[in-house]
């Protein structure tokens, strides 16, 4: 009952006893995962699993494979060989969905009898990611944490952690404090897509040694920690704190409501300047090979009246303020690479032009993936129609506001990575792989994250690790028992019947999309595309 389903598993004759003298032995080069294993089952078990400790053993050791795959035999002890470090780490997290749901509690229990078996297993792709929004609504470093172990348990391995944009900057910035004095809070919020405001006010932000923290934990667990520092658009936040950044010469405040807002960085070399200084900041926080810098949803109003703006069009001999843009764009993607990073941007950075080695994040569908890897440029797969997790998981159901189009857990179980114009193109290998998208506007607690993630990160987690084949009754079979694993775990999880009573809001608006509206914006922004 593995989530996501392995490449192979199989029964084998024999049994392993968990208890408190299972021993633990482990290669020198796996002692960090030997480690936190030690630390999932020691408080189960009542033991300390130490080498040599009495029973049964667990073994992990390298061998000749690729560095996330590995290969777990169960009998009278337990031995998983890896290719690596997150291989071994993958391996123990199959071990632990071995064993009962109760070993997920932090209590004692067992012994715990795991069946003989054998698994042979190896992600698809290698970028299976969760976008992670804390800028909209702030989510503590606990919450942070935790979701990073839930997307361990699921072998998930990048968090783009969305951490600027109209409504907070939530990153310490020490060259410029006001980022987070004044961009990191705002008076109040908008209740649902369309509705009043809340009348409270809300913020928060991390400290540098918040992140490094948040990092470091990941990297435990095998996940890239992404950054993203949205612009030109998405920006009020850093305009509020320093409103030289935008276009007005007037103050603004941080934004209360939600959409695409019109407020956006001007061009000026010290602006340029300026957001070099952030990503310096930034890169010394996250060692992640890849930068996300946003460029989506950017309108061009402000620069078409700026004097500013059309002089600097005429001056590098630009078409358009779509070529503007992307002048802008590429002077961080220089800045990064000089630095050995690479950036990573919305599909919107397709528009004007992109320089080599970016990575296109494809959100509006699926024609930015198409594009970008027949132009030569790696591409994650974002979908927005496949794989937005704030959209709501049943027709007519208040969930807990009913925005976007129904995506049921079917609906992401579906989803393919790789695009379907690209099936049998040599193109197909930009795909890097997927992420799903946790967009707080609406989901405003570490409660509703909870609910609206799960169980639909669970499908998702299976699209990108496991073969393009899908078996939905098979894959039910297995959710009904990785369920109770996270019921253990105190996920506050969908259920099959609907929401709880606390988990609907009954009365906020949303705003319910249609296929033909996507499909629309689609046809315009490919129209755009040169």
């Amino acid at each position: 009952m593995i989530v996501p389903k392995p490449v192979k598993h199989e029964s084998r004759p024999g049994s392993f006893v968990l208890d408190g003298r299972t021993s633990l032995t482990a290669d020198p080069a796996l002692g960090e995962v030997a480690a936190w294993l030690r630390g999932e089952l020691a408080p189960v078990t009542g033991g300390e699993l130490l080498p040599g400790a009495g029973s049964g053993t667990i073994s992990l050791a390298l061998g000749d494979l690729p560095p996330e795959a590995y290969r777990l035999s169960v009998g009278p002890d337990v031995e998983i060989v890896a290719g690596g470090p997150a291989g071994a780490f993958y391996g123990a997290q199959t071990l632990r969905q071995l064993l009962p749901a109760a070993a997920y509690r932090k209590g004692p229990g067992g012994p715990f009898t795991v069946p003989g078996a054998y698994v042979e297993d190896a992600p698809r792709f290698g970028w299976r990611g969760v976008i992670l929004d804390v800028a909209r609504h702030f989510l503590t470093k606990h919450e942070v944490l935790r979701f990073i172990d839930l997307m361990a348990l699921h072998k998930l391995n990048v968090l783009h952690f969305h951490l600027t944009d109209d409504q907070g900057w939530r990153v310490e910035i020490r060259r410029h404090p006001r980022l987070t004095e004044v961009g990191a809070w705002r008076t109040e919020s908008q209740t649902g897509w369309n509705g009043a405001m809340d009348g409270r006010p809300h913020g928060g932000f991390y400290t540098q040694d918040d992140l490094r923290e948040i990092v470091a934990y990941a990297a435990r667990r095998h996940i890239t920690v992404v950054p993203e520092i949205d612009l030109p658009g998405h920006t009020q936040a850093a305009i509020a704190a320093y409103p030289e950044l935008g276009n007005l010469g007037t103050p603004l405040e941080v934004r209360t409501g939600w959409g695409v807002g019109v407020n956006v960085l001007n061009v000026e070399d010290a602006t340029v300047a300026f957001f070099q200084d952030v990503l310096d900041e930034v890169l010394e926080l996250f060692p992640s090979p890849y930068v996300c810098v946003g460029g989506d949803e950017c309108p061009k109003d402000q620069w078409k009246a700026s004097p500013a703006a059309q002089s600097r069009i005429a001056e590098l001999g630009l078409r358009d303020e779509e070529e503007l843009q992307s002048w802008f764009i590429r002077q961080f993607g220089t800045f990064l690479a000089a630095r050995g990073r690479r950036l990573v941007g919305w599909d919107e950075i397709l528009e004007g032009g992109l320089a080599p080695g970016a990575v296109v994040a494809s959100w509006r569908g699926e024609l930015g993936a198409v594009a970008a890897a027949r132009r030569g440029h790696d591409v994650i797969n974002c979908s927005n129609t496949s794989l937005y997790l704030d959209y709501r998981q049943g027709p007519g159901e208040d969930e807990p506001v009913p925005f976007g189009t129904v995506l049921t857990l079917e609906d992401v179980y579906a989803f393919e990575p790789i695009p379907a114009e690209l099936r049998g193109d040599p193109a197909a290998a930009r795909v890097l792989g997927a992420q799903c998208g946790v967009w707080t506007e609406l989901i405003d607690s570490g409660r509703r994250v909870d609910y609206m993630a799960f169980p639909r990160l669970a499908a998702f987690a299976e699209t990108v690790w496991s073969s393009e084949e899908r078996d939905l009754a098979g894959f039910r079979t297995r959710l009904d028992a990785h369920l109770r694993r996270l019921d253990a775990l105190g996920v506050e999880y969908r259920r099959a019947d609907g929401p709880l009573p606390w988990q609907t809001r009954p009365g906020v608006p949303g705003r319910p999309e249609t296929p033909e509206r996507w499909q629309a914006k689609l046809d315009a922004w490919t129209s755009n595309l040169r």
